[in-house]
């Protein structure tokens, strides 16, 4: 460890090996031409993406965490890597104790990847586990998970699925070929997720995770984050607290699935120690096979276009604040039929002041279908606004 530039020195001061310098200034590691690889902890995509550039641009490999660096700055990264001939590795930037870089990028080099999704996101898992397990709200899990050192005191890129959104923006181009970015990708949180709705999901043989999702649909990609409801008997829907999973089908592989911690502090350095490792390793080959390109060649000659979610067919979760009274579910399933949306589970559950909650899960039918037909209850006498709609994931 030749030097180290950090915004707080004195946190560092004592702890880092003789002969390390510590300074404030980036300069002090990024200029320095005996220095050959930087790691990049920094955060963010301002001062984060200046440094690597300029790192890049001096000949240095790269080593980074930064999961919002790479989802919204990865094209032009990985292209400055190749033109300097340098390398860029970022395995502790998703799932942090899961080497699902690697896995994809070398243990999967034989199949076509077909579909992953994953947990990816601890902050989110813990909340929706807290709900589940100890029938607490929404918010009270929340405050749990910010008393603990799970959530941020602005806990909104965890709960509204953005940092899961940032994660599988870096899996998909590494899958499957696809520019790495934002663009098509739809993103859903568990923010006020009702506690009613994760009890309605176990009544009918389901949990509720925030999953990320990336699958090939004929000729195009799915990609999307959300909450949906998984089946009691599948391997994802054990993933509980803090803990993340990504489930992987490749046509040669079959499907395989790996579990670990997806943040804290000892993960991380894990990880980034891994990357160091490879990157001794990679010094001595060609410089063509040193930048991990996030993608594959053959998808990359002609990337899959990014399917729209709302017009693919899936099984829905329903949930409907109705009137107590006769006729209401006559209304209910001939509004969903004129649409082409036929239940399957139908649960019906007495409430207060006269009126009950109204919970179903569909046949298959698409987003749009199914938004059609609540548009035609809306404003009805005995249809409540409180209208809830799910995924219902079967996974693979």
């Amino acid at each position: 460890l030749a030097a180290v530039a950090t915004r707080t020195p004195a946190r560092a001061a004592g702890r880092l090996p003789e002969g390390c310098r510590l300074s404030d200034d980036l300069a002090d590691v990024l200029d320095d031409r005996a220095i050959p690889v930087v790691v990049e902890l920094i955060g963010g995509t301002g001062a984060a993406r200046a440094a690597v550039l300029r790192a890049l641009d001096a000949g240095k490999h790269v080593v980074t965490a930064n999961k919002a660096l790479l989802a919204l700055h990865g094209e032009e990264i990985f292209a400055r890597a190749r033109a300097a001939g340098a390398i860029v590795a970022y395995e502790a930037a998703v799932a942090v104790a899961i080497p699902i870089i690697k896995l994809l990028r070398e243990a999967q080099a034989a199949s076509r990847i077909d579909a992953l999704a994953g947990i990816v996101n601890g902050t989110a898992n813990f909340v929706l586990t807290r709900m589940r397990e100890d029938g607490v709200d929404y918010a009270e899990a929340l405050a749990d998970a910010q008393r603990r050192g799970f959530a941020e005191a602005d806990p909104g890129f965890d709960v509204d699925g953005h940092d899961a959104a940032h994660k599988l923006a870096i899996l998909a181009a590494l899958a499957f070929g696809v520019p790495m970015g934002l663009e098509g990708l739809r993103v859903r949180g568990i923010r006020g997720l009702s506690i009613r709705d994760v009890r309605f999901a176990e009544a009918l043989g389901h949990r509720i995770k925030l999953l990320a999702i990336a699958r090939r649909r004929g000729d195009g990609l799915e990609l999307r984050v959300e909450p949906a409801l998984v089946p009691h008997g599948h391997m994802m829907a054990a993933v509980n607290g803090e803990m993340n999973a990504i489930l992987v089908q490749g046509n040669a592989s079959g499907t395989t699935l790996h579990y670990g911690a997806g943040a804290g502090g000892r993960p991380t350095a894990s990880a980034v120690i891994a990357d160091l490792a490879d990157v001794a390793r990679l010094l001595g080959a060609d410089a063509r096979h040193q930048v991990p390109l996030a993608a594959r060649h053959a998808d990359r000659v002609r990337p899959l276009p990014v399917v729209e979610p709302a017009a693919l067919a899936s099984a829905r979760y329903l949930r409907l604040d109705v009137a107590d009274e006769v006729g209401v579910l006559a209304t209910v399933t001939a509004a969903l039929a004129a649409h082409d949306v036929s239940i399957d589970v139908l649960h019906q559950e007495a409430g207060h002041g006269g009126r009950t909650d109204l919970v179903a899960i569909t046949h298959p039918c698409t987003e749009h279908a199914l938004d059609a037909a609540l548009a035609g209850l809306r404003g009805h006498a005995a249809i409540g606004p409180d209208v809830v709609t799910l995924a219902v994931e079967p996974l693979f």
